[in-house]
């Protein structure tokens, strides 16, 4: 937390995701911090320690998310962390994301009143 705002780090190769994302959650009471790239989101983390994180699944390789959320586990990360996804309900399906650390993804385009129910139930057990 900071200034009394809960910390959101946003990271993702697309300006125009991070744009509507920056918009959606400052309009609503957060503070935005965000990343185009796994590693630069990583050095943001360490540097900052988010209350909440959203990574793409695939950025600068088709891996970057899961590689950056093995990262965070192994850094003892406690922040809820949500995949941002392009790639359609069978991925979901078919990968286990709490084996990686994540707590649930968030499809593309991002449904703006599922994205703040979730912030705020997950934001309130950790606060």
């Amino acid at each position: 937390m900071k200034n009394e705002k809960y910390v959101i780090l946003c990271i993702d190769d697309d300006e125009d995701v991070l744009l509507s994302l920056r918009m959606v959650l400052e309009n609503n009471g957060y503070s935005v911090l965000d990343a185009r790239s796994g590693e630069e989101g990583l050095a943001i983390y360490k540097k900052e320690h988010p209350d909440f994180i959203i990574v793409d699944l695939m950025m600068e390789s088709i891996d970057a998310g899961k590689n950056f959320a093995k990262e965070l586990r192994l850094l003892g990360n406690t922040a809820p962390v949500f995949m941002l996804s392009s790639a359609g309900d069978s991925l979901v399906q078919n990968v286990d994301f709490s084996e990686l650390g994540l707590e649930g993804v968030f499809q593309k385009p991002v449904d703006t009143r599922a994205l703040l129910a979730t912030l705020k139930t997950k934001l309130k057990r950790t606060s």
